[in-house]
Formats: structure tokens, sequence, C-alpha cells
């Protein structure tokens, strides 16, 4: 029937989000905004797009209404540059115009994923690789963290390398190893590689380890407060630190696995290196926070997810023609010249292998220059390059002749009037000043 068909359509396309992206309405910004109808999980899926580009978040408002939804982010590329590259524009919109979920890499598709959590030690992280060398193991992509003396490391292995009876070798052997935890899963069950990180480190109790005296003096605490809003039955967490990368993805991937929804909220980079954020949330069964130990275990567990990835430490990149032990190897000089891997990040892409590992000395301190340029030399000069840590860049100042007018510039009416929408519904909810 003709109606039924019609009717089908009006369902698909209130169902299917609708993406703008413009870079004429900020002028220090590209101002990315969806709505649609709402769905579970769907503000984690839209930060997690835009943290896997490397994208900076500057400024974002959340808002919902009965069943619709309406988000609006400000972004930058690491270089506090607006979005300019085509491909990437086109990967936003057809990864948040289908909320199928963003596509996983054609390069983890039939891997297994080797799960392990223990406690950390020097050299731990080594000779993990180091075992998976000498069974003969290809890794194609790996996470490493290390938080409070407890390490949380997800290694993608080629099939050919587990299969049958020899992942069962692989898993006992790092097992003994760690005395922790290792489990072997299709590298499909993995949707996020670094949301799983977070579950596997709080399923291992990260929060109850005392931090290390390198990690207090190096990592400010995160100003975490949840409060009772009784009258419109919200509970309020605000969240004050300094600005990092993916840091909003941290938080809302916290908040979305203990299982609340978060309804509205402001998040505001702007002023300084400190980041603000606000959201007004409800559990999943519509009841807000309801006891001093529920509101302990969300600051706590909301602390710890932004510690887990704020560590300092010199950034080193190693791109290289990859090939058999190259981790065991990298990280056993790391090893042997005082290094400690805090974090790293493996990944190949053909015969190519782009690597970034987070190192400090043995006591979590600044590691000296000697020791990087030792490493380099044994390492190679060319393919073992130190980098700055990017934080994103602050906006800039608009020009004299620039008129605010209030959400960021001028021009791009249509979203101008969205995006206003969007803050007067946070501003008819009393969530946001009417001047901001």
């Amino acid at each position: 029937m003709e109606w039924l068909d019609e009717y089908e359509k009006l369902v698909i396309r209130m169902n299917t989000p609708r993406v703008v992206i413009d870079n004429a309405v900020c002028p220090t910004a590209t101002v990315v905004q969806i709505d649609s109808a709402r769905k579970t999980g769907v503000l984690l899926e839209a930060v997690q797009v835009l943290a896997d580009l490397d994208l900076s978040i500057n400024k974002a408002y959340v808002s919902s209404d009965g069943r619709w939804f309406m988000d609006v982010f400000h972004v930058t590329d690491r270089l506090g540059r607006k979005l300019t590259d085509d491909s990437v524009i086109s990967y936003i919109e057809q990864s948040l115009g289908t909320w199928n979920g963003p596509a996983r890499p054609p390069a983890l598709e039939g891997l297994t994923a080797l799960e392990l959590t223990g406690a950390d030690r020097t050299g731990l992280i080594s000779e993990v690789f180091a075992v998976l060398a000498d069974m003969d193991c290809g890794v194609v992509e790996a996470r490493a963290w290390t938080h409070r003396g407890r390490l949380g490391c997800i290694v993608f292995l080629r099939d050919d390398d587990a299969g049958g009876e020899r992942i069962g070798r692989i898993v006992a052997r790092l097992g003994h190893l760690l005395g922790g935890a290792v489990a072997a899963v299709p590298a499909a069950s993995v949707a996020h590689a670094e949301r799983r990180l977070h579950q596997l480190m709080s399923a291992d109790r990260d929060e109850l380890a005392a931090a290390s005296p390198a990690e207090t003096a190096s990592t400010p605490t995160p100003a975490i407060s949840v409060e009772s809003w009784a009258e419109r039955g919200y509970s309020v967490v605000t969240v004050n630190c300094r600005d990092r990368p993916k840091l909003l993805f941290d938080v809302v991937c916290t908040l979305t696995d203990m299982d609340y929804v978060v309804f509205h909220g402001t998040i505001d980079t702007a002023a300084g290196d400190q980041a603000h954020q606000e959201f007004y949330i409800r559990h999943a069964d519509g009841s807000p926070i309801s006891s001093e130990a529920e509101r302990q275990r969300v600051t706590q567990c909301l602390q710890d997810a932004i510690d887990r990835r704020s560590l300092e430490g010199v950034r080193l990149e190693l791109c290289t023609a990859d090939r058999p032990a190259l981790l065991s190897d990298v990280t056993r000089t790391f090893r042997e010249n005082g290094l400690l891997v805090a974090q790293a990040k493996v990944s190949t892409k053909g015969d190519m292998a782009s690597n970034v590992f987070y190192v400090t000395d043995a006591a979590g301190q600044t590691v000296d220059q000697s020791a990087i340029d030792a490493v380099r030399q044994r390492i190679g000069m060319d393919c073992l390059v130190a980098k700055e840590e990017l934080r994103p860049q602050l906006y800039q100042k608009a020009g004299p002749g620039h008129r605010d007018d209030g959400n960021g510039g001028i021009g791009g009416i249509g979203l101008f009037y969205l995006g206003n929408f969007v803050k007067r519904n946070l501003v008819s909810l009393g969530l946001i000043k009417s001047c901001s």
C-alpha cells in the first residue's frame, strides 16, 4: 500500500540522524551538529567518532527533549585549525548519519584479541611482547595503559598465529607472566579498544590501588562533584580539570558504562587550559543518584577514567618497516636504558609499523634527555623521534570586526538557529545562563 510506504519512509527519516558540518558559523572552529530521535548510547557514539579522528572538542551543548536529541560540537584538529579535509568531513557525516556505529577498521577483521590485566612492574610490557615474539605471534595492533600499579592491555593477533590449541598455550604463558587475568576473544567482540581498556581496568579495580608519589605529583586531581537537582529529577555531574585529548570521550564512556544517560550537558574549554564539563544525568531506569555510596562511586570512577590517560611522559613515535619481534626489540631497548612504558599505542598498515609510546624513568619521573638520545641511537634516529604531546589549542580571539552572535560566529543561518534552539532549551531548564 502506498500510504504504508510513505509511513515507512517517514519513520526512516525520523530515525536517521541529521548531520550538519559548518565552517562559516564560528571563526575559530568547525561546528558539527547532530539531531535525531534519541537512542541509547548515541552521545558516546558521536564523541567516539570525533575522538578517534584526534579532534579537539572545544565547546559543546548536549540537549534532549523527550525522545529527541540535539548535540552541537565545536571542533578543531590537534593544531587548533578548522576541518578542511573533505575526506575527514565526509567520514564524520557518514559515521554520524547512520548510527550503525563507527565502522571497524578492515585490518582488524578476522583477528584474535588478547585482553590482559595484572599488577604492573618495571619492564612488564616488554616481557609481554617478548613472550609473543618467542611464540611467533604477529601483533597487528595493541593498546596498553598503566595506572596505579596496574596494567591493562589489548593485543590483536593474526588468526593464523592464534588458532586452535596454540592460543591456549599463549594464554597460559601470559597468565603465568602476569599473575593476572588473560583472555582470548574474537576481535569482533571488542567494539572499541580504548573503551574496552576502561572496562578492563575498572573491573580490575585499579581505583583501589594507591597512587604512586610520581603519579600524585605529575597529575593534578580532577575536581569532580555530583549534586542532586531534585526539582527536575536529575543528578548534576561537574568535572573541572586540565584539558587534554579525548577527555570528553573518557568521561562520557565512563558514565555510559555505569548505565547512566546524559540528558543535557555543556562543555567548555575556552578559558585557559582548563576544561569545564557539566552533565545532567539519570540512571537508565530514569532515577537519579540516590545514595552517598553511589555518589562516591561515580566520583571515583570518573577520576580514575581521567587519570588513566593523564600520566605525563615523553612521547616517542616509531615509524619503520614492520618485522617479527619488532615490539620485543624496541621495548627491550627501552628497558635496558631505564625507560618505563606508561602507555603504548601500536598500529600496523601494510608492511609499516606506526607506534606511539609514552615513557618515564623507572620512578615515573621525567626521562633524562641522555637516555632518550641513547635509545634513538640504538633504534634509529630517523625512525624513532621524541615529540611533545599536543594539547588542544585555545580559541583564537575574533577580529575587531567580528560580531558575536551567541553561537560562536556569523553566517550559517540555518545552523545558527538550530544551535540557538539547543541553547534556549538549556536556558529554559536553568542549565546555563541566558547570556552565555
